[in-house]
């Protein structure tokens, strides 16, 4: 029975580092994958922001573009502009940051998230009257697609201009769907008398997030004066901040969990050892040397732990694989800005996991088994 729990340990041990290490992955993935699919890696703004949610207006030259363009990691850019208003419809009043966007904008995630109607006809007639809005800000305002309503632009004389409703959206992300509205960037040059060619900002996106730091500090070198480039995870410091600490409640159940392990198999080891003391002396008697009886005992702990660790890997990875094909475990997206679990496999972790936990394993049962060298084969064999 003692052996069929430590082998029971090993295995849920690490099966739920398995699962721990890829729900925790694939969190920190799909929140920043929505957060980059919707707003970017890195933003080019103008340092003259008057407030945080309007954009100060600048006209990017050839050489800018270029730089940016050009660059090894960037993967592409889009501009924008965004400009505070309030929405009233249904006896219902919104503040919302309108964000208006041109031909360059990259509608792929915002058509992946779409619950409801089209995205915007940007070269059509009527794209100036057109909106998406959030699932989130559609149910406040009890609106739907093919819905009417006035949004009054905050500047003094406010400017009202009626938009129609093509499509909505569902991030999952209350800070962006509660937040923003996505327009023609035409709408927000004709209220402020801008130029064709003027922006409030770009938004790029990197092929590799993990060089997010150094490729804004890179930016931020060659833009102009007048330019600035600030990284995402500056933009939402807490959703960021959030992602860094599931670092530390993954490390902390990773502990844990390997300590349940660690537990049973010392238990496992000593009561092995305590049953098999007459065996212990009479191998004494025949001039076995405590290295040797000790190795025959971590040999037959190394077995217990692999057979452990092959059916802990069948069965974290068996959920996994059913949790990403299936979603059988849902959550609530307003908590956790997801539906589903998610799971992100990693080859490297699997190993990892299956390696730290024989070694460690078998570098604490070390100590369980110095308890043969204090066994003499007189009181051995006389023991019952």
């Amino acid at each position: 029975m003692i052996i069929r729990i430590a082998i029971a340990g090993i295995m849920l041990s690490l099966a739920a580092m398995i699962l721990s290490v890829a729900v925790i992955k694939g969190f920190k993935t799909e929140i920043k994958e929505k957060v980059r699919g919707y707003l970017g890696d890195v933003r080019v703004y103008s340092h003259n922001m008057n407030n945080s949610f309007e954009s100060s207006p600048f006209v990017p030259d050839n050489k800018t573009l270029a730089l940016i363009n050009n660059h090894p990691n960037v993967e592409w850019y889009q501009n924008f502009a965004t400009k505070p208003a309030i929405i009233s419809v249904n006896g219902e009043v919104e503040g919302i940051n309108f964000k208006g966007v041109d031909s360059t904008f990259h509608w792929d995630f915002i058509q992946k998230s779409l619950v409801d109607g089209n995205i915007i006809k940007l070269n059509s007639q009527n794209s100036s009257r057109e909106i998406l809005l959030s699932q989130s800000t559609a149910n406040r305002l009890k609106v739907k697609v093919g819905d009417e309503f006035v949004m009054h632009f905050v500047q003094n004389p406010p400017r009202p201009r009626k938009f129609k409703v093509v499509g909505i959206y569902d991030i999952g992300i209350e800070a962006i769907d509660k937040g923003f509205a996505i327009g023609s960037i035409d709408v927000i040059r004709k209220i402020n008398n801008w130029d064709a060619q003027t922006i409030g900002g770009v938004e790029i996106k990197l092929k590799k997030f993990e060089s997010l730091n150094v490729t804004t500090g890179e930016l931020h070198q060659v833009l102009n004066g007048d330019l600035q480039a600030e990284s995402i995870d500056n933009y939402f410091p807490s959703i960021f901040s959030w992602l860094d600490m599931l670092d530390v409640n993954t490390e902390v159940l990773l502990f844990l969990m390997l300590l349940v392990g660690v537990i049973n198999m010392i238990t496992a080891l000593l009561i092995m050892i305590l049953e098999r003391v007459n065996m212990i002396g009479i191998l004494k008697s025949f001039g076995a040397t405590n290295y040797t009886i000790v190795k025959i005992f971590l040999y037959n702990a190394l077995y217990l732990i692999l057979i452990g660790l092959f059916l802990g890997n069948l069965l974290g990875l068996g959920l996994g694989y059913l949790q990403l094909e299936f979603k059988l475990f849902n959550l609530q997206q307003s908590s956790y800005f997801l539906k589903y679990v998610p799971i992100e496999f990693h080859w490297q972790d699997v190993v990892l996991l299956n390696l730290g936990t024989v070694i460690i394993c078998m570098l604490v049962l070390l100590i369980p088994s110095l308890l043969v060298s204090k066994i003499t084969a007189l009181k051995a064999i006389r023991f019952k």
